[in-house]
């Protein structure tokens, strides 16, 4: 597993330009760990990192939402991805970061912010060097997977942000969660 550098890393992109020759240099990915596992997201989508601060709540947001945090006088909302995973939630440490990232969706761009467990690397990956996701049919979700990379770790997930915090469909995906929910709370009763 990769060593935590949470401090180093923030300084690292805070202090550097994010652009890049994708053909001199190949892509760039921020690694972060997230239940014991690695993933990856394009360093051009991320904004910032920074260390976890409680949010103000929302009321009737889904569960994953942990609410929204001013940047800067932005409203910004904020996710937990081990709940949108559907993980365990777990109580946050000091190694506990938010990754500001821009998404893209068909209204334009927007700010989010993505809780998780730390954050750990910057990875250098040539575009040949990206496996595609594996196809496990309709039982698993995995639009939100851009490629798979392996590392001397072990495998790094790369995760499309555009696709993964797509405000419309997290929301809709927490609604067909709520309406099964209650489907199997009713046919318990």
């Amino acid at each position: 597993m990769m060593e935590t550098k949470n401090t180093e890393l923030a300084t690292t992109l805070g202090t550097r330009s994010l652009k890049r020759d994708i053909l001199a240099e190949g892509l760039q990915y921020l690694t972060f760990n997230l239940a014991g596992e690695e993933y990856g997201i394009d360093i051009l989508k991320v904004q910032e990192i920074r260390g976890w601060m409680p949010v103000t709540k929302v009321p009737n947001a889904p569960v994953f939402v942990r609410g929204v945090m001013n940047l800067r006088g932005a409203i910004v909302p904020v996710i937990d991805l081990r709940l949108r995973f559907g993980l365990e939630a777990v109580e946050y440490t000091k190694i506990t970061v938010v990754i500001v990232v821009t998404v893209q969706s068909d209204s334009g761009s927007r700010i989010i912010g993505m809780v998780v467990d730390g954050v750990s690397d910057v990875l250098n990956v040539n575009a040949t060097d990206i496996k595609p996701s594996p196809d496990f049919g309709t039982a698993v979700h995995t639009e939100f997977i851009s490629g798979l990379v392996t590392i001397e770790a072990g495998m790094v997930m790369l995760l499309d942000v555009d696709r993964l915090l797509s405000i419309d469909e997290m929301f809709a995906l927490e609604a067909v969660r709520t309406t099964e929910s209650r489907g199997v709370a009713m046919l318990a009763a």
